[in-house]
């Protein structure tokens, strides 16, 4: 036992476990806290949707207060997204290190991430401090959006310097806060030769850190700001500005509504009808429980938006159910991990949310362009496990009428869900706020109409819902000072030239965005992908004359398509971690179902170009 854990913390007059299990109930207060905040978000959108559409009338505040409250989640969730599961750290390549380097890498990524809360905490104060107005609607003081980033940056520092001094000792503890902040005052106090493109430097930063293994936001932030002794024109104030106006958008509400309704369906047991009704219409062919699989995963794609979530569920449903089949464990993972990349492909669909936040494509269209890619892509996942499905016996014997009308009626609740969102969505009834509030009130009505859910249950999926959302929230607001650096720089312009210069037409195009994207693909975050390389790619897509919603939906399929891929393989994880098999045998597993993927992808990329209307000068 470590001796931290037996004697009194250093400079606190309590004892370590005492320490422990206070910085285990900050955690607790702020997954309550997220989770209090997303049911009044829900609360105030629904009300003013009611308000609108049933009385026509309205709270003209509401949508102010409701960017204003997200704000607030989305801060604190600073500290979890450093500290607990919810961190998006990708430490694939530190696990090949030896046990020595291991250590270092933490110690650093930590590191990163303490100065990553430095930055928040003292760029926020500098903000409170010289910022004036109120806002438009609600007549609050504009410093209270930035208060919040900084008091969240604080607490993830004090939370990532506690845990290490908890579970590691006080001189770990102190290196870790050494090293964040000499990158501190290197950020912002070492002045070095000056680039052409300091985006540069960032970018080499924010690999590093990826690569270490520290957590993904706090790495984007920690780059930005190194690229300052590099001319970068971002000073501290300004690059928290950006990151406080990037999740200030009414839009992102609708990630954490629908990863709750995903949730509500999961919990509340509505997932399982459209399994049962799934297994009827294709278990009784080659493959069959695969099939299943399959379909369940397009079905509850309409429901869910997360490809997460749906490769939890079915690593934890239909995984047990492959192996007891006759399908080995490395394989049933792979058919789950590769069936669930299609979530964010079928709407609705939060990669598509992410992607219109950053370039201003409408949801809408990028929902009915996910519905054909998503067709397309479900066609060549079935044909693949169709071919590999030589020594697989059927499911089941082939459902009558009977049965599947019967299972069909029983999972009409989950299906009418993705339909309700959708239709909504496209016809402009409302918004894609307001739809994704709207199916969280559908998922509790059915839920507790059915009596599938308790109280425990129910508070535990609002926790869970509000922590997943504060975590991609955080991504999309540090991505934001990254985004701007490239925009200063003009790399899109560079993008551009450089497809130019390799003939410029659509076919071009899509073959150099398409490669970049494989290879950015391998080491960044799906997230982080999606909101750095669509501004850049996309410019060049529309002088080619490729339709961007075309270009986007195709962008969106290649980044997920790299949650089966090594090293990160985000989904390829998820699948083993639940299932307990291990990562390598499930990676070779997928490959004939990622090569049927990247057929699919092919198609999209050739059906494009031959439709592209090239731009005239």
């Amino acid at each position: 036992m470590n001796a931290v854990e037996t004697s009194a913390v250093p400079f606190l007059p309590l004892s370590a476990s005492r320490f422990a299990a206070f910085l285990n109930a900050v955690e607790a207060v702020l997954q309550w806290f997220g989770a209090l905040i997303l049911a009044v978000l829900l609360v105030l959108v629904l009300t003013s949707v009611t308000l609108r559409y049933v009385f026509g009338s309205g709270l003209i505040w509401s949508e102010e207060l409701a960017i204003w409250l997200n704000v607030l989640l989305v801060a604190i969730g600073a500290p979890l997204a450093a500290t607990s599961a919810l961190a998006m750290r990708l430490d694939v390549v530190v696990r090949f290190l030896p046990a020595s380097l291991q250590r270092l890498a933490r110690l650093v990524a930590d590191g990163i991430a303490i100065d990553a809360g430095l930055i928040l905490a003292l760029g926020g104060a500098d903000v409170v401090a010289g910022i004036g107005g109120t806002s438009t609607v609600l007549g609050l003081p504009e410093w209270l959006r930035y208060a919040c980033f900084a008091a969240g940056g604080a607490l993830t520092a004090f939370m990532l310097f506690g845990k290490t001094l908890v579970e590691d000792g006080l001189t770990r503890a102190a290196t870790v806060l050494v090293i964040g902040l000499a990158l501190y005052v290197a950020s912002y106090h070492l002045h070095l030769a000056p680039l052409d493109t300091p985006s540069l430097a960032a970018g080499i930063a924010a690999a590093i850190g990826i690569l270490l293994g520290a957590p993904l936001p706090h790495t984007l932030l920690a780059g930005v700001a190194l690229a300052t002794p590099f001319g970068a024109l971002l000073p501290e104030p300004a690059l928290v500005q950006n990151t406080v106006v990037g999740v200030s958008k009414f839009l992102l509400l609708a990630i954490p509504f629908f990863l709750l309704a995903g949730g509500l369906l999961t919990e509340g047991g509505l997932a399982d009808r459209m399994v049962r009704f799934a297994a009827t219409l294709v278990g009784h062919l080659r493959g069959g429980l695969a099939q299943t699989a399959l379909v369940s995963s397009v079905m509850f794609s309409g429901a869910s938006g997360s490809s997460i979530a749906n490769a939890a569920f079915g690593a934890k449903v239909m995984v047990p159910a492959l192996v007891a089949h006759g399908y080995t464990l490395p394989r049933a993972a792979a058919i789950i991990a590769a069936t669930a990349m299609l979530d964010n492909i079928i709407p609705p669909s939060i990669a598509f949310l992410i992607l219109a936040s950053a370039t201003n494509l409408s949801v809408g269209s990028l929902l009915v362009g996910g519905f054909v890619a998503g067709g397309l892509l479900a066609l060549a996942l079935g044909i693949g496990i169709y071919i590999t499905s030589r020594n697989e016996r059927p499911a089941r014997a082939r459902a009558s009428g009977g049965e599947r009308i019967r299972a069909f009626i029983s999972s009409l609740p989950a299906i009418g869900l993705g339909v309700v969102v959708v239709v909504g969505i496209r016809f402009g009834v409302v918004t894609t706020t307001e739809a994704s509030a709207l199916a969280v009130a559908y998922a509790l009505i059915i839920c507790l109409a059915l009596r599938s859910l308790n109280g425990h249950t129910l508070a535990a999926t609002f926790r869970q819902a509000a922590g997943e959302a504060a975590a991609v929230g955080l991504l999309i607001g540090t991505a934001a000072p990254f985004a701007f650096l490239l925009a200063i720089d003009r790399v899109s312009d560079a993008v551009t030239s450089v497809v130019t210069l390799f003939g410029g037409g659509a076919l071009g195009v899509m073959l150099l965005s398409n490669i970049v994207l494989l290879i950015a693909g391998l080491f960044l975050d799906i997230g982080a992908a999606i909101l750095l390389l669509g501004p850049l790619l996309l410019p060049a897509a529309v002088l080619a004359g490729i339709d961007p919603i075309q270009f986007g939906v195709i962008l969106t399929v290649n980044l997920m398509i790299h949650g089966l891929t090594p090293p990160l393989g985000i989904l390829v994880y998820v699948a083993s971690g639940v299932s307990g098999a291990r990562p390598a045998q499930v990676f070779r597993e997928v490959t004939p179902l990622l090569l049927a993927l990247l057929g699919a992808l092919a198609v999209m990329c050739v059906g494009a170009a031959i439709l592209a209307q090239p731009v005239r000068p």
